[in-house]
């Protein structure tokens, strides 16, 4: 088994083989020159994402500058997916986000991880567990989802929450660790924020 298939695997393998470092860097071009661009320039920012990501679906902005080690290669966008400024995607296993999803500024979504066996640290070893990101979920500003986790749809994760395990559909979940506060219910059909009613 090659590197490369230990890394698609989910197994324990060496992110600095010769291979697979080739690969990774043949896809730094386009993230270097999206993250040159700005407003004016959105039609060469939706080619270069179809170049990047491994699906992008329709209506799909993600604002420079962002980061990725694979450039998004393993990262699947479905319909309208909007992300703030300074977005990071550690994309060495799959990235899976759903339509309507919005991302805040300065959120993180690694896929990789590394053993605590500190042998296996030394010799730079790791592993990669794929993320998935419901439908018209929203992340809070400075929010991190770590490797494997399963986030439900439309449920609000709010600032600063490191996301260590699944979340469930329809809920309200922050802190450190992330946890479910309350669902989404009848009060946010009235109320937007605090005491003030939605009036459109």
């Amino acid at each position: 088994m090659t590197q490369r298939e230990r890394m698609l695997a989910g197994r324990l393998y060496d992110p600095g083989d010769g291979a697979i470092m080739q690969e990774q860097t043949g896809y730094a071009h386009y993230l270097k020159e999206y993250n040159v661009l700005g407003q004016g320039d959105e039609a060469r920012m939706q080619e270069l994402m179809r170049q990047m990501f491994a699906e992008v679906g329709e209506g799909c902005y993600i604002q420079p500058p962002f980061f990725a080690n694979w450039s998004g290669r393993h990262v699947h966008l479905g319909k309208k997916v909007y992300a703030n400024f300074n977005l990071t995607l550690v994309d060495d296993a799959d990235i899976f986000i759903g339509d309507m999803t919005m991302i805040a500024p300065n959120v993180t979504i690694t896929t990789a991880s590394h053993p605590v066996l500190p042998a296996l640290r030394e010799r730079g070893i790791q592993y990669n567990a794929d993320v998935h990101i419901g439908r018209n979920v929203w992340l809070g500003a400075g929010v991190i989802v770590l490797p494997g986790v399963h986030i439900g749809d439309n449920s609000v994760i709010g600032a600063g929450a490191v996301v260590t395990r699944d979340i469930p559909a329809n809920v309200v979940a922050f802190g450190v660790p992330c946890r479910v506060v309350r669902p989404i219910g009848e009060r946010d059909e009235i109320y937007y924020y605090k005491d003030n009613k939605i009036d459109l």
